[in-house]
């Protein structure tokens, strides 16, 4: 269940301040695509080119290009997890992906590879010497591949601890060995991770889909350093003295330089640590991928993978305290993984497992760029695919299971609904009667009510179906939302809203197309039979169970230059538009939804 509604006072004037950054220039969508698949696992087998043939994706995230590769590709555990490589060996498996390439590019298919930038699974040493990603370092670096190596031994490129011993995980136990992680301000490491992805783009692919931007209570000398500038630049010796207790920054020692942490336990200083973590790991980003690597291959395709769960900010988010100017930018695309918190339904306690208010902020934080919610849902893959296409994203994240005749079939079927009907989706904007801000400023001051306010707001909004789109609080309101109303309180009705009777158990937003002209409604129904275990994710598909919606009414406010509207309807089990009767009054647009499984989109457009 939710907690109680609070007010959350959405005004247009909060904008006058804070909302002053308009998207950077540089962030303008360059690709759009509205269709995808991801695989980690299984896309050496025979089924996927077949199942690519299929589906028809425009953009095919596989492949891996960084320390997963180099880590484990030449070890007895290729085969494994994380990245199942399809062949032993790193000449043989770089092969390979080179092949693949060619098959997708054959199928005018863009492939973004996975680059890990810094999670390195191995051993520096031990009764068989080392292992992993250290016996690469030693033993297979090819400088007429890589270039020079940056230093001797391997341990110099790691992050350390207070005693200068390298942070060391022990969580997957791949093949027995540990879990190390490069330094990204470490300049040697970003040297290994630009040899890294020249050879990946000689490879071919398209573009990275880089991850793990984690960084740790690192205390190498490269660190302290980069963190005592970074408070010097930041404030001055009084505000370092009386905020913070530094009496002297250049010989003040920092016990921990920290990144997330539990926002319980988070002091002023700690957040400088975490925003100081986040805007290192984006200058490595860019130097390495945009300054370099974009250069190698000019329109290369660049993204990250980072993680937002149900909003879960300074214990989470890779990116939740960077600077405004700073966020996303260069960025092609985003993935934003939702982790185990929408990946089952609730019914009962109006709990749908969905990622609707997620999409939502991301749509109006990248200004349009395409983005993908990785909801690790392996059962319902219909709403999965539905909830990104009904909210501006690209379907869909994670779990395409083609091995799964009934799941492909069906995966199968959406995308090609979603190509067909390719005006509705590609470069669609938002269509919002009202905006509901999202509080960064608050986050980055630890303000976290403001965060409980706005996702109980946004919850409200949904059930009452009302139309909204979502902005953070440091972006200027763009020219399409400019009309938007303010949003008071979830519980108040305005006569002038669109209004919907449809259960609590359908979502529905609005978008006008690219070229303007039409409105479509879309609707996404969560209803289904549940597994009997209490918040089970399902086996699969044979579990997504889906209900069908009875007919509703909808009531909705059109533009003016609506003249004699007439409303069709489709969707993917029914893909041709079907007219159905509707009434205008004064505005108003008044029509019956018919009856739907899981997806539908309802089109105004005006008549003759």
């Amino acid at each position: 269940m939710h907690r109680p509604f609070l007010f959350a006072l959405v005004l247009l004037s909060m904008f006058s301040d804070a909302g002053t950054r308009p998207v950077n220039a540089d962030d303008a969508p360059r690709i759009r695509f509205t269709r995808m698949i991801a695989h980690w696992d299984a896309y050496g087998d025979p089924e996927y080119l077949k199942f690519v043939d299929d589906a028809r994706p425009e953009v095919a995230q596989v492949g891996f290009y960084g320390g997963h590769f180099w880590s484990l590709s030449h070890t007895a555990q290729f085969a494994g997890y994380p990245a199942h490589f399809p062949v032993r060996g790193i000449v043989e498996c770089g092969d390979w992906f080179t092949e693949l390439n060619r098959q997708l590019h054959a199928r005018n298919v863009k492939v973004v590879g996975h680059f890990n930038i810094k999670f390195l699974v191995g051993d520096p040493d031990g009764p068989e010497g080392p292992r992993g990603f250290f016996k690469f370092y030693r033993d297979h670096w090819d400088e007429r591949e890589l270039g020079p190596k940056p230093v001797a031994d391997a341990k110099d490129l790691l992050e350390v601890d207070a005693d200068g011993a390298p942070i060391v995980n022990n969580s997957y136990k791949i093949g027995g060995m540990k879990e190390y992680w490069g330094c990204l301000v470490n300049p040697h490491w970003r040297t290994v991770l630009k040899a890294w992805a020249k050879r990946g783009i000689e490879r071919g692919v398209d573009g990275y889909m880089i991850n793990y931007f984690y960084r740790h209570n690192c205390l190498c000398t490269h660190c302290r350093k980069a963190f005592t500038e970074y408070m010097r630049e930041r404030f001055t010796a009084a505000q370092l003295k009386d905020q913070f207790g530094i009496a002297d920054i250049a010989t003040h020692v920092f016990p921990e330089i920290v990144a997330w942490h539990p926002p319980a336990e988070s002091t002023p200083l700690r957040r400088e640590m975490l925003r100081f973590s986040q805007i290192a790991n984006k200058r490595a980003y860019d130097e390495v991928f945009v300054d370099y690597a974009r250069k190698l291959k000019p329109g290369l395709i660049l993204g990250q993978w980072n993680h937002l769960g149900d909003f879960n900010q300074v214990s989470g988010d890779e990116r939740c305290l960077l600077p405004a100017e700073l966020w996303a930018r260069g960025e092609d695309y985003a993935w934003y993984s939702t982790g185990a918190s929408a990946c089952y339904t609730d019914l009962a306690n109006g709990w749908l497992g969905e990622g609707t208010l997620q999409a939502r902020y991301l749509g109006g934080a990248l200004g349009g760029r395409p983005f993908v919610l990785g909801k690790y849902e392996s059962t319902r893959t219909r709403v999965a695919i539905a909830e990104l296409a009904a909210n501006g994203g690209v379907p869909m994240g994670f779990y395409t299971r083609f091995k799964d005749p009934a799941a492909r079939a069906e995966i199968v079927r959406y995308y090609r609904f979603i190509a067909q009907h390719d005006p509705v989706f590609r470069g669609a904007r938002p269509h919002a009667e009202s905006l509901l801000i999202y509080p960064r400023t608050s986050i980055h001051e630890g303000k976290m009510d403001a965060l409980l306010n706005f996702k109980d707001t946004g919850h409200g909004l949904l059930d009452a179906h009302r139309l909204f789109a979502i902005l953070p609080d440091d972006v200027a309101v763009p020219e399409h939302l400019k009309a938007a109303r303010t949003v008071k309180d979830a519980a108040t009705e305005e006569k002038s809203w669109s209004r919907f009777d449809a259960p609590k158990t359908v979502r529905v937003s609005a978008s006008v197309p690219a070229s303007g002209g039409k409105l479509h409604f879309h609707f996404v129904n969560y209803n289904r039979i549940e597994p009997e275990k209490p918040k089970s994710p399902g086996r699969g598909i044979e579990d997504e169970k889906p209900i069908a919606t009875k007919a509703f009414a909808c009531d909705v406010a059109l533009p003016a230059e609506f003249k004699n509207p007439r409303v069709t309807v489709f969707t993917p089990e029914s893909p041709t538009p079907v007219e159905i009767a509707s009434k205008l009054e004064t505005g108003r647009l008044k029509f019956e939804m018919p009856a739907f499984l899981v997806y539908a989109v309802a089109e105004i457009q005006p008549g003759t």
